[in-house]
């Protein structure tokens, strides 16, 4: 027999729980009853009021709901504007106009006279290897960088391009042959901050040996009319230094010795070939600007070269004296005390123990 809650004809065949499992997906919860727009009314109020079978609920209130929405909203844009301030205080880059403003650079040149003749050979590593450059290393090899670590303010790795960018400029103002025989500048303005470019382009426009605008304190060039390369491998050696002056600037000072082979321009390559040697001690800064372009600022230039005749000018181009050759008599350019916008000339005499032992 069926039971009570069975049909009379029993459970229909192919449906395991009967009409009612037809429905069993379909369920409606109680929020989702509260939620109906739609109403059914009792029987009891139908009977009572005729009215129609069902009626329109009206919307929940969702006032609650919009609140929270409103606060997470004004949330998400506080931290947005919180974190936009931050990155600005903390951004690695000043802007422009917070730059510290760049000192014009400082130079002297000193010419340092022979005493004697000038000693040459045939062979330019003949010379090398007689002279105190004997142990130099050739090119940029001789100009290692140093180890490097941060500082309380830059990065090591913004330490590290302050030293890579000094590295560039000096290889490029005392190696390069065509700065070096005075076809080229470009190299080397390609690496010198906007604010000093005024200064440079004037120094090779109007040479001056005012301390300011002399092309040599720049770079190394010799005179074309003069002298040349007698071999491309230039002997280096020096050291390169960092260090953070305040929390916006880093310095790096170098100090190289460059030995060159030069022999007079136009000559046979079996004519005597002579060494001249050029002593620079440079100072770079570097703000957050110019680490981010890799350019420098040139603060100080002191240099040394010879042999030289202190009575040639040495302002726009280095005039050697090559084998053979004595320096002229006569000191350097008089100086005048008056001239508040002049430099005092000065010149040195090349010691003999930095000529090469033929």
């Amino acid at each position: 027999m069926a039971g009570p809650g069975d049909p009379p004809e029993g459970t229909p065949e192919g449906t395991p729980g009967g009409g009612e499992d037809e429905y069993r997906s379909v369920v409606f919860d109680e929020s989702f009853v509260r939620a109906a727009r739609i109403q059914e009314y009792s029987a009891q109020e139908r009977m009572a009021d005729h009215a129609p079978a069902v009626r329109t609920r009206p919307p929940l209130r969702r006032g609650r709901s919009l609140s929270r929405q409103a606060l997470l909203l004004v949330l998400l844009i506080a931290i947005a504007f919180g974190t936009a301030v931050y990155m600005g205080l903390r951004n690695p880059y000043q802007s422009p106009a917070a730059r510290r403003p760049v000192e014009p650079l400082r130079m002297t040149v000193i010419p340092l006279s022979p005493q004697g003749v000038v000693p040459g050979a045939a062979d330019p590593e003949s010379l090398f290897a007689h002279s105190p450059a004997a142990q130099f290393r050739t090119g940029a090899e001789g100009i290692p960088l140093p180890a490097s670590r941060r500082t309380a303010h830059f990065s090591d790795s913004q330490v590290v391009t302050a030293l890579t960018t000094a590295k560039d400029y000096i290889v490029h103002s005392a190696l390069y042959p065509e700065v070096l025989t005075g076809q080229q500048v470009r190299p080397v303005r390609a690496l010198i901050d906007a604010d000093q470019l005024d200064q440079f382009d004037e120094s090779f426009s109007h040479p001056t040996a005012d301390g300011r605008h002399a092309p040599t304190g720049w770079l190394v060039r010799f005179d074309p009319a003069r002298a040349q390369l007698a071999d491309s491998r230039i002997r280096v050696r020096g050291t390169l230094e960092a260090a953070e002056t305040d929390s916006s600037t880093l310095e790096v000072t170098a100090d190289h010795t460059f030995v060159y082979a030069l022999r007079p321009t136009g000559a046979a390559a079996d004519a005597p070939a002579s060494l001249f040697t050029v002593r620079r001690e440079l100072h770079f800064r570097f703000d957050r600007d110019d680490l981010r372009t890799h350019q420098v600022q040139l603060v100080v230039a002191y240099v040394q070269a010879g042999p030289l005749s202190c009575a040639e000018d040495s302002t726009n181009h280095l005039r050697p004296l090559l084998a053979g050759e004595t320096a002229k008599t006569g000191g350097p350019a008089g100086t005048d005390p008056y001239a508040t916008d002049g430099a005092t000339s000065l010149c040195g005499a090349l010691a003999t123990s930095a000529q090469p032992k033929l």
